[in-house]
């Protein structure tokens, strides 16, 4: 039998190094991403268990990353937020004569707490019947500063609301911006927003993107929150709202604040107290 012997001579790791155009020494290098990646993997996992709706960007947030690694690694492992299914949108409707209140926030961004609020309500489905959750958010701040819940979508139900931030705020805002919702347009709702001399913002007809901080916060709001069926009977339910809007004001990072909405209010504050205690020097 005739053996076959390679004629080419045998490469060693100087002259493979060479060939490549890299240091001998890069031959041995075991690259460290892989590693790194699976640490980082375990941090993400970590702040979903807390934070189970967060994105790349708020994942990003709160471990002081670059939210581009923060994208990769998810998409590296298919780890993905909770997401819910979208619901469709109602109708406008049609037959509703337009509100007299013209939009007066629009393009409007206010520099402190309590110059803009804005209202609205949302529909939740729980044990085969509807029930309705309303809102007040302070447009600076993010926060919701007065809520209300009720098994029907009338007046009174956006008036406890509104009376709730109030009594939570110790103030009234300068301007009060909700969509056209014969709730808001009410005499009634209308004559409280005069006692407390509040100057009244509506959005246009069929236009709800003009409060779409409200729409936002409903949508993230539901996703978060999950399935309502899950809860026992309607106490348990009401008190994990409770929670879960104080979970939103003090808990979940805000991306447009990059902090959530009480710790930027309070970061706020303290900024102010600074200034003034120069401006008085004292």
């Amino acid at each position: 039998m005739k053996m076959i012997i390679s004629q080419s001579p045998r490469e060693n790791k100087t002259r493979l190094a060479k060939k490549l155009g890299v240091s001998r020494g890069m031959l041995y290098y075991k690259h460290k991403r892989p590693k790194t990646d699976e640490e980082i993997k375990k941090l993400i996992l970590e702040v979903l268990k807390k934070h189970p709706a967060y994105g790349h960007k708020r994942i990003a947030l709160e471990l002081k990353r670059n939210k581009k690694q923060i994208l990769r690694v998810m998409k590296k492992f298919g780890i993905k937020p909770y997401r819910r299914r979208k619901t469709p949108r109602k109708a406008a409707d049609e037959g509703k004569v337009p509100t007299r209140f013209p939009n007066l926030v629009e393009n409007f961004c206010p520099i402190r707490p309590n110059v803009v609020w804005v209202g609205d309500f949302t529909w939740i489905y729980f044990n085969g019947m509807f029930y309705y959750l309303a809102t007040i958010m302070d447009l600076y701040t993010r926060e919701i500063v007065g809520w209300s819940f009720s098994s029907h979508h009338t007046t009174q139900l956006v008036i406890e609301a509104f009376n709730d931030a109030i009594k939570n705020t110790k103030t009234s805002p300068l301007y009060f911006h909700c969509d056209q919702g014969s709730e808001y347009d009410s005499t009634e709702y209308i004559n409280l927003m005069q006692i407390h001399h509040i100057k009244i913002s509506m959005s246009r007809k069929a236009h709800p993107w003009e409060n779409g901080y409200q729409e936002s916060f409903y949508s993230n709001f539901k996703l978060e929150f999950g399935d309502p069926d899950r809860f026992e009977d309607l106490g348990k339910l009401i008190e994990a709202f409770a929670h879960a809007i104080y979970y939103y004001n003090h808990d979940r990072i805000h991306t447009s604040l990059k902090t959530s909405p009480v710790k930027f209010k309070q970061k706020f504050i303290l900024l102010n107290r600074e200034y003034l205690f120069k401006e008085l020097g004292t």
